[in-house]
């Protein structure tokens, strides 16, 4: 069983950063932030495999950034210029899947068999 507790969320204006952090993040996890907004059903943010090989949803791929400590073992998620229509609860997913697999899937909810609890970042206009 693996526990991931996210940390970092809070308020920001529009056009502000907040930075998402996940542990544990270990090697041999493909690991992803999802969100979900109230009324709104949970979707992909971004994801980085095992290897390091990240992917992002079209909405943030331009703000956002995926990365891994794999010393700390800790998930990151840079989040600048954020608008208002980043208001959601944000959580940390991990699994071990095979990549092939990974590729096709990266930003599907049903990719990812951990899950933290999530924590609520609010973006005012």
């Amino acid at each position: 069983q693996v526990q991931l507790v996210e940390s970092g969320g809070g308020s920001s204006q529009a056009g502000g950063s907040l930075t998402l952090s996940c542990a544990p993040s270990r090697s041999q996890y493909n690991m992803a932030w999802f969100r979900q907004a109230p009324g709104k059903e949970r979707e992909g943010v971004a994801a980085i495999s095992r290897l390091n090989i990240t992917t992002a949803a079209a909405s943030v791929k331009a703000r956002f950034t995926i990365s891994k400590d794999n010393v700390n073992n800790i998930l990151y998620l840079q989040m600048n210029s954020l608008k208002p229509e980043d208001t959601a609860m944000y959580y940390c997913a991990a699994d071990t899947r095979p990549l092939e697999d990974w590729f096709l899937h990266s930003l599907k909810r049903y990719a990812y068999t951990y899950w933290g609890q999530g924590i609520q970042v609010t973006v005012s206009s």
